[in-house]
């Protein structure tokens, strides 16, 4: 859609938010059934309160002393807490071999997929142990809610004092930029009787997720002639759900003479916030989508859900429930969100419970995002271990899950709201790192930096608000003065001397498409053989990306929130005040967006399909090649830069220009010869910015985008 506007500030940034996990309320009566009654019992001794082990890692890294305010009253409440259990070494190899079966077409259970009661039967705890462990919560004072069926989860409702004499450690009060929260003060123990089967806590803090939608974030106040911020007169072109459908070829599959438009499909997006419903309607109305027959419905899944109502997450919850449906318009969106608890966050008690059902929902998108660092070291310890046991549960389940990979570029544990430069170093975003979903990045389009944007888009809209032409080239979303696309257009020769600049003063921020290692997750199986992919052995974020810019180049996304007060504004898309404000960007969008391009090829499959990484990078092999033999791969004729003259039999478009390296400072994983500002950098010592565009797999897009038509033509 094409926009002439020239306000005060750039469009907006999708979301960073701060992740605590989740649990819900529900009957105890689970805890008789869930567990599995073949595995051998490892709870052997009696559980002996003056032995205890300390659960080391478990304590939030923002619960530092500056910040304390003291202990809160023994009686404040701790509701819907999850105790995290462990399976055997024997159990985990299992679990992870018949996953990779589900996914094996010549396997004998392929798509045969398993359900939460059958994970817990199969894969869970030994039903003895779970009783043991209840018993002594429940000796506590502690109430135990539920055992969700997978027997790895426990629901638990106490106090601050209950809290402190089962897991020998205070709740505290902290203030951090000037917000209260409370957390545990030191890392929690536990009886080592049962330390063989209980991992621990997941969440004892309310570090919960924070929305940024709505707020300008700049204000470039140096005067130039055709400046890339979109503004001082320069026309916005802005994404609708047409332009989409055209720039990434999904048009074709809707007039197909069997039509894939994600009819009979359902797609779930996961909040802690209710929104407008009308703000969907007036969206699809606004856009086309009125002649399909998808459905929109708010949901509040499980006895211990409660209903958030409507609060500072909206935008984000709006423009995921709108996009969700915008790509698969013949598709079903649901809404599954609960009230954030004391400890814990709503998206993760809906998606919990959602699992727990006989037939959970075949697609779920979450667009939130927590650094792996903040989530506990390793695997088992804190977050990680929960969510990717959520995540792996649904794979287990045939469910496909989308996770966007971040606002921060490679700074995860940065924020990328409000930071100008990464002081944390390199880090991935922890729920989007497991082996289990896909982590879908961000792109920015290069027809502004190279003057071609007549090429691309038309100056006026169709009823549908289409203006893109075709296929349009792109670079890795990167609004900082690292970019190398910017410090160019600049004619500047290298981001240390851009950044470190009076005029690249005004470029210094970290915010563009999130990719990074994980310092968690070894690399699965699939993410090999394919070119560019490092050999680090670590899971690599992120897998597949599509445009997420918020304005810097002139492109942003459209979508409706009208809560004025929640900072929307009213959708009407003739006025170019409203519809600048209802414009943003970030991996927020692209969640949802793959999510619904999974409902076309989930109707074209005529079935779910689980986790889609193993078939993208499948794919992917055949198109790229691999690092021993990319002489034979189809790189150069999918190269993303080729424009409107890449290749129509490409189902990857190969993103090679530009980077997503930002400024820093200090010593992680800084580069920084000249004392001011440098650039993030896997080297101290050297130059080797995070990260630069390369052929095939990088860490700026991942595979890079894709051609709709093709991906799902090609689905085995």
């Amino acid at each position: 859609m094409a926009l002439r506007r020239s306000p005060q500030h750039v469009p907006l940034l999708g979301l960073l938010t701060i992740l605590a996990l989740s649990g819900f309320a529900g009957s105890a009566f689970a805890a008789s059934r869930a567990g599995s009654p073949t595995a051998d019992p490892r709870i052997v001794d009696a559980v002996d309160e003056t032995k205890l082990v300390t659960l080391a890692g478990r304590t939030h890294p923002l619960a530092a002393p500056k910040y304390d305010q003291g202990a809160v009253s023994d009686s404040f409440p701790m509701e819907h807490m999850f105790l995290q259990l462990r399976r055997s070494a024997g159990q985990e190899d299992a679990l992870q071999q018949t996953i990779r079966e589900l996914q094996d077409p010549r396997s004998g259970k392929y798509h045969q997929w398993l359900t939460a009661e059958g994970m817990g039967t199969k894969f869970g705890p030994a039903q003895q142990d779970i009783e043991t462990v209840t018993q002594w919560l429940s000796s506590h004072g502690l109430q135990v809610n539920t055992v969700f069926k997978n027997g790895m989860t426990i629901d638990v409702s106490g106090t601050a004092g209950q809290v402190r004499d089962t897991f020998h450690t205070e709740i505290h009060k902290y203030v951090v930029n000037g917000k209260q929260h409370i957390a545990n003060a030191s890392d929690p123990q536990i009886p080592a009787a049962v330390a063989p089967v209980v991992v621990g806590v997941t969440s004892l803090h309310d570090f919960m997720p924070r929305s940024a939608l709505i707020k300008p974030i700049k204000n470039f106040s140096i005067p130039c002639n055709g400046c890339p911020d979109g503004f001082n007169g320069v026309p916005l072109y802005l994404e609708a759900p047409a332009d989409l459908a055209t720039i990434y070829n999904v048009a074709p599959l809707y007039k197909a003479k069997k039509p894939i438009t994600g009819k009979g499909q359902t797609v779930v997006v996961l909040e802690d916030t209710d929104i407008n419903s009308a703000d969907v309607a007036t969206f699809r109305k606004a856009f086309g989508l009125t002649s399909y027959s998808g459905t929109f419905a708010q949901i509040h899944p499980g006895t211990g859900c409660g209903d958030p109502g409507m609060n500072s997450a909206e935008g984000e919850a709006a423009l995921d429930a709108e996009w969700a449906g915008a790509v698969a318009p013949d598709a079903s969106v649901e809404l599954a969100s609960c009230a954030d608890t004391a400890t814990n966050f709503g998206a993760f008690i809906a998606a919990q419970n959602l699992l727990d059902l006989a037939s959970p929902p075949p697609i779920m998108s979450l667009s939130y995002l927590e650094c792996e660092a903040g989530n506990g070291p390793g695997t088992a310890p804190q977050a990680n271990g929960y969510i990717n046991n959520l995540w792996q549960q649904a794979a287990s389940e045939g469910v496909s899950v989308f996770v966007a990979s971040g606002d921060g570029a490679a700074a995860g544990c940065d924020p990328f709201d409000t930071a100008t430069y990464a002081i944390s170093g390199i880090a991935a975003n922890g729920l989007a790192s497991t082996p289990y979903n896909v982590a879908t990045g961000g792109t920015d389009f290069l027809d502004a930096s190279e003057n071609t944007i007549s090429t691309y888009w038309s100056n006026t809209n169709t009823a549908s608000g289409k203006s893109a032409k075709s296929y349009i080239p792109e670079m890795p979303w990167n609004d900082s003065c690292a970019s190398s696309i910017l410090y160019t257009f600049y004619g500047y020769t290298d981001g240390l001397t851009f950044c470190n600049s009076t005029l690249g003063a005004s470029y210094l921020d970290i915010t563009g498409g999130s990719g990074a290692p994980s310092f968690v997750y070894s690399k699965p199986y699939w993410q090999k053989g394919v070119t560019g992919i490092p050999d680090d052995g670590e899971r690599d974020l992120p897998d597949v990306s599509l445009f997420a810019s918020n304005g810097f180049w002139q492109h942003a996304i459209l979508f409706c929130m009208s809560d004025v007060s929640q900072f929307g504004a009213p959708c009407d898309y003739t006025n170019p005040t409203d519809t600048f404000y209802n414009s943003a960007g970030g991996t927020s969008f692209t969640a949802p967006q793959f999510a619904s391009i999974q409902a076309l090829i989930n109707q074209k499959a005529g079935a779910a399909q689980g986790n889609p990484d193993p078939i993208f990078y499948n794919l992917a092999r055949s198109e790229y090649g691999s690092n021993a033999d990319p002489e034979t791969a189809n790189l150069a004729a999918c190269n993303s830069s080729k424009g409107n003259a890449v290749s129509s039999s490409c189902v990857f478009y190969d993103v090679t220009a530009g980077n997503n390296t930002v400024p820093c400072y200090g010593t992680n994983n800084c580069y920084d010869p000249g004392g001011g500002y440098g650039l993030l950098s896997t080297s101290d010592k050297t130059l080797e910015q995070a990260y630069p565009s390369a052929t095939g797999w990088d860490f700026t897009t991942g595979l890079g985008t894709v051609n709709v038509t093709n991906l799902v033509n090609s689905w085995p």
